[in-house]
């Protein structure tokens, strides 16, 4: 029967061979080493202490983040370190592959190396010693003293860890204690930091004595400044960059996983946050951070207090989800509304402002002097002013969802083992063709923090992570 199986096997690869391209015929043995190669290259060569960075430069000389970074650091943020350890996890998940797993494990002990005593983790991981002593990493002391103790929820930093972390807890059934230890500190960080009206704040130090905030309604200011006032915005109720969505998501994701209760009812409060955060007529949206009097407000000085056209929309998907985990018909009536509203504001391109003017609903852009203005003509590169719509995909789930009786909404979804396919084959070979001698997938590309570089050629780590789950679904394709 081995026999058998094994000349299967070796019918489909020759089947789903792409000699018509050029490429060599490729077998699941073939692939399983270019899979390893890949691995051992981004483990031994492209980590800094199991961690990871946006991008490095070809011959490895340069790293960077949001930032320029050492080769003593590792940043947080996706695509960087959770995103990478999320990477290996899915290719064992396929292949069952052992050395895919000690690479996923090897990067949360990195993480673990990085998490603050308030619970989650900052931008970055510093791991050469003097550096460290700045930071208030649990591993190190128990004591915050005068380190900088700062968890962050912006950008899916500390939500992106504690669910890689999570899921390889889970998948190695809970058997080491220090990953298990860490998620379930971090997930307290999570529900403590958690505003009592369900917001979260930013950021984050572990000081409880904010949260209790009062249960109010958004509603326009008064006036509102035109000019940036260059004021202390971490502590504001936030939605900017889907803060608040990524950590329902998370706490959605850790009841299932452990089972509590608890983890659930901390999303079901922050949703409704979202209920308490629309704003009324004529503009039943959301904004992108609220001050504690739940008035729209500025942050940072190209984000303005304004309705949002941007983190809305994952303000609307998340409300639907919710309505699928828990049949609250008011998540689902508030997103008919919102989508009344946000049709409206489609741009002729099909497209939706970033901002819309409080009350007038005029589109709000910045010149790249960071004026304000109604004019998207000169505005700064670096941050999305103008966004896609997805109005039509959150209107046809709604529309589905309206349909569904109640035992309907929610069933846990299975996954299911990828088919063999030529085009994944096809694939497969390229990305086994591309990988250089040292195992490493080079691109064209510069790296934004050293311009002055005249860097030519990067090896990314989301081509990384791409290129991966590509070859591990292959590998399990044959299976």
């Amino acid at each position: 029967m081995r026999i058998e199986l094994r000349h299967c096997l070796l019918l489909f690869s020759l089947l789903v061979s792409t000699r018509g391209i050029g490429q060599e015929p490729i077998d699941p043995t073939s692939a399983t080493d270019a899979m390893h190669r890949a691995i051992d290259f981004f483990r031994t060569e492209v980590s800094s202490h199991g961690g990871y960075v946006f991008r490095v430069s070809a011959d490895l000389s340069l790293r960077e983040g949001e930032e320029k970074v050492g080769d003593s650091t590792a940043w947080i943020e996706p695509p960087a370190t959770p995103a990478v350890g999320q990477a290996y996890l899915d290719a064992y998940t396929l292949t069952g592959d052992s050395v895919a797993l000690a690479a996923a494990k090897e990067t949360a002990k990195a993480l673990l190396q990085g998490q603050m005593i308030s619970g989650g983790w900052s931008e970055s991981i510093e791991f050469e010693p003097e550096t460290r002593k700045r930071f208030a990493y649990r591993v190190d002391s128990p004591d915050v003293g005068k380190r900088r103790n700062f968890t962050t929820f912006d950008d899916d930093k500390t939500q992106s860890a504690i669910r890689f972390l999570m899921r390889l807890d889970a998948a190695i059934e809970q058997q080491d204690a220090a990953i298990h230890e860490a998620v379930m500190y971090a997930l307290d960080g999570v529900l403590r930091s958690q505003y009592a009206n369900g917001a979260w704040p930013q950021r984050y130090s572990g000081e409880a004595d904010y949260v209790q905030v009062p249960q109010r309604s958004a509603s326009y200011p008064e006036n509102w400044t035109r000019e940036f006032p260059n004021q202390k915005y971490t502590t504001y109720y936030t939605l900017n960059d889907s803060t608040l969505v990524d950590l329902i998501a998370t706490l959605i994701e850790a009841g299932d996983v452990y089972a509590d209760e608890k983890y659930l009812d901390a999303a079901r409060r922050g949703g409704d946050f979202l209920l308490l955060a629309q704003m009324p007529q004529p503009q039943p949206g959301w904004a992108q951070q609220y001050d504690d009097q739940m008035h729209p407000a500025w942050a940072r000085k190209f984000e303005p207090p304004a309705i949002t056209g941007g983190e809305s929309q994952a303000a609307m998907r998340m409300l639907l989800m919710l309505y699928r985990r828990t049949a609250d018909r008011r998540y689902i009536e508030a997103v008919k509304t919102a989508l009344d509203y946000y049709q409206t504001c489609v741009r002729a391109d099909g497209k939706l402002a970033r901002f819309y003017e409080l009350e007038t609903n005029r589109p709000l852009y910045f010149t790249k002097q960071y004026e304000l203005t109604y004019s998207d003509t000169d505005m700064p590169t670096h941050y999305g002013f103008i966004v896609d719509s997805s109005l039509d995909k959150i209107a046809s789930e709604l529309e589905e969802l309206a349909k569904l009786p109640v035992d309907q909404l929610w069933k846990p979804s299975l996954a299911k083992p990828p088919k063999p396919s030529t085009k994944l084959a096809t694939a497969a070979a390229t990305l086994i063709g591309s990988l250089d001698s040292r195992g490493a997938w080079v691109e064209p590309g510069n790296m934004k923090s050293h311009q002055d570089s005249n860097v030519t050629t990067i090896i990314d780590s989301k081509t990384f992570i791409k290129n991966l789950r590509m070859l591990a679904t292959y590998i399990a394709s044959t299976r």
